[in-house]
């Protein structure tokens, strides 16, 4: 029975999914399969209860890791005994390494702030492996989102088994003893050697993709370039994975037999080096699925040579093993990319891929069916594809399988041997990725090919999960007669229908985004009738010396709210409301402006901008974006909602707090007032101007500081919900005790307490929900 591992393999799925997900939901999908395999693969009982037997298995390891999974270590601990396990990673004046606390078996991050440039380049050198040392810190919790769709740091270390952070106030190698080195400790010290090796050896383009082609490492990688190959759908290059290891183990088989070694004896050559090679290159998932199926196969082909493994069986196997050891696993999206792509290639090769005798054309078509494997993984985890990954992959996976890769162990091994490479080899390489760099930037700036969707739910999961396998049916069938027609037509159903339904959505929302101490408020009509973004948040940037700059520094607008925009579906704001000019207000608007479509620009009518203000407006004019200044009296509508903007006045000159956008509107059958960080100044101007003023929701000015949301003003406006945009353990304070004690008649949200907090209206009514509300802290 070919291929009945695959089905075994699904029942491993479904039993580690019931335990770590919805058991109710998993156990009906387990039920509806085991019909599914009587009825149409005739299962008998006896391979019914194997089937069911592996899920139970399996089922049982899910909820044995779940049970454990979590820290054994007490927060008022600050001693530990740690051991390194992992390469270092220096990112401007931040040291972090993973350790093995020896007490209770427990894996750390370890975080060290870097006291001066000489100590970073000695640190970034120096191998910690084979130390056992002693260190003082305190204890943290990983970060968790707080944000709809955000990326869950917590959640991530934890599938890894890691769960606390500490924050060393020493040296991590002040007191160190030598322990003997592990076989697996001696491979990654060579992968750490290697790597500062192809540093020093060579420049940094070079460095970079020999790094991530040779030992997985890309962390030399220039975070902008990354970000290009991620936009262009082409990352997974930088990926060692099956077709690397493929190459790599195929050019080595064959320089054997070619020197006059037996095939038995290669065999048993590669049995020994695919370990090896796994550890090597960093252990990711694409390089174990690859490492696991090729040992499989080989074993199978060395000691039971009666016994024919296809492939599918092979690596349905591979998962199953995987799973087993580390269920978690199947949480990470290099995971479920690298086996979903694979599983779908192996079942198209004989009744789709085996047409297509031509290379270009069986190239474009494996690309065609990785992008449709990859698409439902791709939507859920970064909200959107480029549909640019087709032609970038046909022009990218040649140049990477056949000169990037041997080239580079080429230049790998004549350094080596020779301490030396020819600077004809280092110029032709040089200017290989200049021309490969620069079409990827150009690529990747094509705005119009980028599929932004927002993340799918478990509905919308499944239905692109069936259109999918139609299409690849009726490709199955033949593409004759109606069938082009068919799967064009389910294609444009495919690409479009969460967007359809991103337009005919009848629920508007409002939402108070936690971007930590600054503001940015999403205001999103049903039916897609208007988006307005108030504010955009910003990283205040201090001056620091170039040693201590990250290579990425955290920007909210980049790494916050364009996520949180791009989760939502959305690709087009109608009016960025930039209510003043300090940065934790605009210093975000840049990266919205670069990544999502803006139709006009709404700021104060002020006699003086900031820089920060000039900027944008110079960027706004590049992009043809119009820039409306707005004082009091100015106002415009959309369907039953009318936006009034009580101040600035014309050409305002004071405060710049006092000069924030003001304005009134009415939403979702509620009305709500946004004054950025006005202050008690300027809400004495609002109250003696519009004494009769009713408010249902504020959001309180200036984040909760006692300079805004006087005790007037609250009589005055008697909201009685109020919402406080403040970052968590914030140096300022905020929001002052007093002004909580005059919020105290209403419902008072906070980011940092609630996360986002969300308005969800339908007409005229909705509900209010803060993001956190259920989650443990």
């Amino acid at each position: 029975m070919n291929g009945k591992y695959f089905y075994f393999a699904i029942a491993a799925l479904l039993g580690v999914l019931t335990s770590l997900f919805s058991m109710l939901l998993f156990l009906l999908l387990t039920l509806i399969y085991l019909i599914l395999l009587n009825k149409y693969k005739r299962y008998t009982t006896p391979q019914l209860t194997f089937v069911l037997c592996l899920f139970f298995i399996f089922y049982l390891t899910g909820e044995h890791t779940a049970a454990n999974n979590n820290s054994k270590l007490s927060d008022s601990l600050s001693i530990f005994h740690v051991q390194y396990a992992e390469n270092t990673k220096v990112d401007g004046d931040m040291l972090q390494v993973t350790a093995l606390e020896k007490k209770n078996k427990e894996k750390l991050i370890i975080r060290y702030k870097i006291k001066s440039e000489e100590e970073k380049e000695k640190l970034k050198n120096t191998n910690f492996y084979g130390r056992l040392c002693q260190v003082t810190g305190q204890l943290k919790n990983p970060p968790f989102a707080k944000n709809p769709n955000a990326f869950n740091y917590r959640n991530y270390l934890s599938s890894k088994q890691v769960y606390k952070i500490l924050e060393l106030n020493t040296h991590p190698l002040s007191k160190c003893s030598r322990v003997i080195s592990s076989p697996l400790t001696v491979i990654k010290e060579m992968r750490f050697i290697g790597i500062r090796y192809l540093e020093k050896s060579f420049p940094p383009e070079i460095a970079a993709l020999s790094a991530a082609l040779i030992f997985g490492d890309r962390s030399m990688f220039d975070p902008e370039t990354l970000m290009d190959y991620q936009r262009t759908g082409i990352v997974h290059l930088l990926a060692i994975s099956g077709l690397h290891v493929s190459l790599l183990i195929g050019m080595l088989f064959y320089l054997g037999i070619r020197i006059g070694l037996t095939r038995q004896f290669m065999m048993n050559v590669l049995l020994i080096i695919l370990p090896i090679y796994a550890i090597l290159t960093g252990a990711s998932p694409s390089v174990i699925r690859a490492v696991l199926t090729i040992f499989l196969v080989l074993f199978i082909l060395r000691w039971k040579k009666q016994l024919k493994l296809s492939p599918i069986d092979a690596i349905s196997i591979t998962l199953m093993v995987y799973v087993l050891f580390t269920p978690l696993i199947i949480t990470d999206a290099g995971f479920q990319l690298s086996f979903s792509v694979s599983f779908a290639i192996i079942f198209s090769s004989t009744s789709i891929l085996s047409r297509y005798q031509k290379i270009v054309s069986a190239m474009v078509v494996i690309s065609v069916i990785a992008q449709l494997a990859a698409l439902p993984i791709l939507l859920y985890h970064f909200f959107e594809v480029s549909f640019m990954s087709i032609a970038a992959n046909l022009l990218y996976i040649p140049l990477f399988s056949f000169v990037f890769l041997p080239g580079f162990y080429l230049l790998f091994f004549i350094q080596l041997i020779f301490d030396d490479t020819p600077s004809i080899l280092i110029n032709l390489f040089m200017n290989i990725i200049t021309l490969a760099n620069g079409l990827i930037e150009r690529l990747a700036d094509l705005s119009f090919a980028q599929l932004i969707t927002g993340r799918p739910n478990w509905l919308s999961l499944i239905v692109y999960i069936l259109f999918i396998l139609m299409i690849f049916l009726v490709w199955e069938m033949g593409l004759q007669n109606k069938g082009k027609q068919v799967i064009i037509l389910l294609a444009i159903i495919l690409f479009t229908f969460q967007n359809v339904w991103n337009v005919v959505n009848p629920f508007g929302e409002i939402t108070m985004i936690d971007v930590g101490q600054g503001d940015s408020i999403l205001i999103h009509y049903p039916f897609s009738q208007g988006t307005y973004l108030i504010d955009t948040g910003g990283t205040v940037q201090f001056e620091e010396e170039q040693w201590k700059k990250a290579a990425k520094p955290f920007e909210v607008g980049r790494d916050v709210v364009v996520p949180f925009l791009k989760g939502k579906g959305i690709k087009k704001v109608d009016k960025l409301i930039l209510t003043h000019g300090d940065s934790d207000h605009i210093g975000g608007a840049l990266a919205v402006l670069k990544e999502i479509k803006v139709k006009q620009i709404i700021m104060p009518s002020v006699a003086e901008p900031s820089k920060s203000e000039l900027t944008i407006i110079q960027e706004a004019t590049k992009k043809g974006i119009q820039v409306v200044k707005v004082a009091e009296g100015s106002q415009w509508k959309n369907k039953k909602s009318l936006f009034y903007v009580l101040g600035p006045e014309k050409n305002y000159k004071g405060e710049r707090n006092s000069g924030s956008i003001a304005i009134i509107a009415n939403i979702g059958g509620l009305k709500w007032f946004f004054g950025g960080d006005l202050d008690q100044e300027g809400e004495e101007r609002i109250i003696r101007k519009y004494p009769d003023l009713d408010i249902d929701v504020l959001k309180a000015g200036h984040h909760g500081s006692k300079t805004s949301s006087s005790e007037k003003f609250i009589n005055s406006i008697t909201p009685s919900i109020s919402w406080i945009s403040v970052g968590e353990k914030n140096r300022y304070g905020h929001p002052d005790n007093e002004v909580l004690e005059q919020l105290s008649n209403t419902t008072i949200y906070r980011t940092d307490l609630h996360g986002a907090v969300t308005f969800r209206f339908y007409n005229e009514s909705g509900t209010f929900s803060p993001f956190l509300h259920n989650i443990k802290q």
